[in-house]
């Protein structure tokens, strides 16, 4: 019998390894279905910036985009059609992994317009809005972490519409990511839903921590804060892990389990390397429990599956540690604060300028085809 792969071995590590894109290429070619047959990927997670990047390359939307033209769309109405369509076609493919796995995995994630951020009414009408649009029972929807947002996932949840929570950087908002989802799961069993068919995940973000961290230690060209460099992101995602061990074992949980519902799971987002200077695994291979999903660029996926060294489980019983780690940027005057609050805004600036970007290639592309027909 051949070896298992470290994807094989990830999983079975109890990680659920999610693919951080979507395409219509993806899609036509099969190549999704081989990620899901030899590289043990069971869900995609799918950003502004991944919708830009697909729409903006090739001519895989061309037919799509003429059709909507003919129809008299605006950018915003095709966008929708064209991103919703990937979603519900990927939901297709991943349909048999989410019957094997009752719904926890062979999820797909479509995420509201990043503009509505800051709007918690417009991002919960925009919630149900893509919900029934893209018809299927493995979507989740994803609505950004901000402090508007916490509402939004309580009321999305308690609609009994599965939610990813994007964009958490700091161990403090988190822990209201979690209050906000459990508020939701109450309310869902206060509405009536069957909690069993109601599943969330919450998107920590990682790689970004320690690229704001790093370029602060550079500052400070001291031997101690080179000590430091690289080590951040990963110290912050296993403290989540430890707060979610701690809430989801809680009397308060106990009730809603009882109940039927599920956990929501902790995800590693921004799990691709930044400096190559580190291991082009990091952020997989230190960051393997039960219950965890990571969603990896196509290029992490691959260096995984090539050469990533699985040994079990990489979190659990490294809470001081990881705990140091922080305390010790803390006395370099590293604030963590700070550094949090800054990488939300800049992910949330990011999101609107490619949603911005993708809404004018579009718009473009249907003013081209409106001539042309």
């Amino acid at each position: 019998m051949s070896n298992p792969t470290p994807t094989a071995e990830l999983s079975a590590a109890g990680v659920s390894i999610w693919l951080d894109d979507l395409s219509r290429d993806r899609l036509t070619s099969g190549g999704l279905q081989k990620l899901i047959e030899e590289k043990n990927v069971v869900g995609v997670t799918t950003n502004p910036s991944i919708f830009q990047a697909a729409i903006s390359k090739g001519t895989a939307y061309d037919a799509q985009v003429a059709e909507l033209a003919g129809q008299g769309l605006d950018a915003e109405a095709a966008v929708f059609r064209i991103t919703t369509q990937d979603v519900a076609d990927a939901c297709e493919v991943f349909a048999p992994v989410a019957a094997a796995s009752q719904g926890v995995d062979g999820r797909v994630s479509i995420e509201v317009d990043p503009r509505k951020a800051w709007d918690t009414q417009g991002t919960i009408e925009e919630a149900k809005r893509l919900h029934e649009a893209v018809g299927k029972d493995n979507v989740l929807i994803k609505i950004p972490a901000t402090l508007e947002g916490l509402e939004a996932i309580t009321e999305t949840l308690g609609a009994g519409i599965s939610v990813n929570v994007t964009l958490i950087f700091s161990l403090e908002r988190y822990r209201a990511v979690i209050n906000a989802f459990l508020l939701g799961i109450e309310k869902a069993k206060a509405n009536g839903h069957d909690l069993s068919t109601i599943h969330s995940v919450a998107s920590f973000f990682v790689s970004r921590v320690d690229t704001e961290i790093d370029k602060r230690l550079d500052a400070l060209d001291t031997e101690e804060a080179s000590s430091l460099k690289g080590k951040a992101g990963v110290a912050n995602a296993r403290l989540a892990y430890q707060v979610f061990e701690e809430i989801f074992s809680s009397e308060r949980w106990a009730l809603l389990a009882e109940a039927g519902a599920l956990p929501q799971r902790p995800l590693w987002a921004s799990t691709g390397v930044k400096d190559p200077a580190y291991p082009d695994t990091l952020y997989v291979t230190e960051l393997v429990a039960p219950n965890v999903v990571n969603t990896m660029p196509e290029k992490t996926l691959d260096a995984t599956f090539d050469h990533g060294v699985i040994e079990g489980n990489t979190i659990s019983g490294r809470y001081d540690e990881a705990n140091s780690v922080l305390n010790a940027l803390e006395g370099l005057g590293v604030s963590y604060n700070d550094v949090v609050a800054l990488l939300e805004t800049e992910g949330l600036d990011k999101f609107v300028a490619s949603w911005n970007e993708l809404l004018g290639d579009v718009q473009n592309a249907l003013d081209a085809a409106g001539k042309e027909s």
